[in-house]
């Protein structure tokens, strides 16, 4: 497969003989990136896939109105996050009968995940990105993992680099704190 920017892949992808092809390189392009970056949020594996079909469907869906505002890969990540967050909240629906807050499950199913290889810090680490708001657990997997600049970041969740800044620093805060209150306990 040939390394088609994104501007090559849109140019084939609105040629109606070339649009399977080029979707079908779109998804290669972006499919591990947007898995884990959904995976981080909605943690479980199955469910993540589910998630990032459903990307891919919406994205799939929109193409054909994508103005080019923004870079595709920033188009796609807001898409992610949005059907993620919009999974958590179906979830949190659905399990009315629990008194457990949606990160608490999450945090549990991560303990239980066969996909899951880290070690018992990286446990204690997901575990500590899950006591965050919803906010600040993205920017801080989006900063943190990803490397995501802030600039980029202000794209894909549509709020002020300033905002992000703070979210990333309140957020750094707390896991450490998490890490500092139970790492060897």
């Amino acid at each position: 497969m040939a390394d088609y920017t994104d501007k090559e892949l849109l140019e084939q992808f609105r040629n109606e003989s070339s649009m399977n092809y080029a979707f079908t390189l779109i998804v290669s392009k972006y499919q591990q990136k947007l898995y884990w970056h959904i995976r981080k949020i909605v943690i479980d594996h199955d469910d993540t896939d589910d998630v990032l079909q459903n990307t891919f469907i919406k994205a799939w869906k929109g193409l054909t109105n994508f103005k080019e505002e923004s870079q595709l890969y920033t188009w796609l990540y807001r898409i992610a996050t949005n059907e993620a967050l919009g999974f958590l909240r179906q979830k949190q629906k659905m399990n009315t009968t629990s008194i457990h807050p949606i990160e608490h499950q999450l945090s549990k199913s991560l303990e239980s995940d066969g996909y899951f290889k880290g070690d018992d810090i990286q446990l204690k680490l997901q575990q500590a990105i899950l006591t965050l708001p919803e906010k600040q657990r993205i920017v801080f997997n989006l900063r943190y993992y990803e490397e995501m600049p802030y600039e980029k970041m202000s794209e894909v969740l549509e709020t002020s680099v300033g905002a992000l800044k703070a979210s990333y620093h309140h957020a750094a805060k707390k896991v450490e704190e998490f890490l500092l209150e139970h790492v060897n306990k």
